[in-house]
């Protein structure tokens, strides 16, 4: 609102400045506008790399026995690899099919890309059967809270009810190692509660890309070696037996 014997909003500026402030004002409005729309359309693309990805990986099933499905995220998928079907799923014993998508987590707050949370993928991953499920993750939950997570461990859960499942813990990135130990807890914690084996890598010697984050092709490999000999001896032990499901019992979480 403009006051009686106000001449506008910069009362005490000259004409020519109030004009100068009111095109700088609305230059960067523009600029603001811009970078945002940047952002909004370069977030897309990624949202659509990803799926594309996704979909990649998915069709490139490899191995025989046991039908094993991964649900992860950008470590499933082999994102920076040259071949992202030599992503540590394919060190796993049996026909493995890969439901990953870079990004996603168990939290639904992971990802921009939409529905893409562990729980929201978790049907259609399994839809054709399953004899096995491994959900990879952990990384992208790095900011998220704990009541986030484990809402998302919840629903996914009851996603994968009757369905036999290990959850693989994150790896110490450099990039998100501060956060590491309090989502990998959390997870293990989660894990014993609803009853299914819980693997931990974070003690692995592992070697990451450039970005600090993703794995090199060697330590896919070790990653993936690590995970099959766990999964192997929790098969040895019928620990896999067991559906998931709060499971109401005292003990020890298992935990690899």
């Amino acid at each position: 609102m403009v006051l009686r014997g106000v001449a506008g909003p910069f009362p005490l500026m000259p004409a020519r400045r109030r004009a100068y402030v009111a095109v700088l004002l609305l230059v960067v409005v523009a600029a603001t506008l811009t970078v945002l729309t940047t952002r909004a359309r370069a977030s897309v693309g990624r949202c659509e790399r990803f799926a594309a990805e996704s979909a990649a990986r998915a069709e490139q099933v490899s191995g025989s026995g046991e039908r094993v499905v991964v649900i992860g995220d950008s470590y499933s998928v082999g994102l920076g690899l040259e071949n992202p079907e030599s992503s540590w799923p394919s060190r796993l014993a049996g026909t493995i099919q890969v439901a990953g998508f870079s990004g996603s987590g168990f939290s639904a707050g992971d990802s921009p890309c939409g529905d893409v949370s562990f729980a929201d993928r978790a049907r259609a991953a399994v839809r054709g059967g399953a004899d096995l499920v491994v959900v990879e993750g952990g990384l992208n939950d790095f900011d998220q809270s704990s009541s986030a997570v484990e809402l998302g461990f919840g629903r996914l859960m009851a996603s994968l009810a009757g369905h036999r499942v290990v959850v693989v813990g994150p790896a110490s990135a450099p990039s998100r190692l501060d956060a590491v130990p309090r989502v990998d807890d959390l997870l293990a914690t989660l894990a014993d509660r609803y009853g299914v084996p819980y693997v931990r890598t974070a003690g692995l010697d592992l070697s990451y890309l450039p970005d600090g984050l993703h794995l090199t092709p060697a330590a896919h490999r070790i990653f993936g070696d690590y995970v099959a000999a766990r999964v192997a001896a929790l098969h040895s032990t019928d620990v896999l037996t067991a559906p998931p499901g709060p499971s109401g019992r005292p003990g020890s979480p298992r935990s690899s």
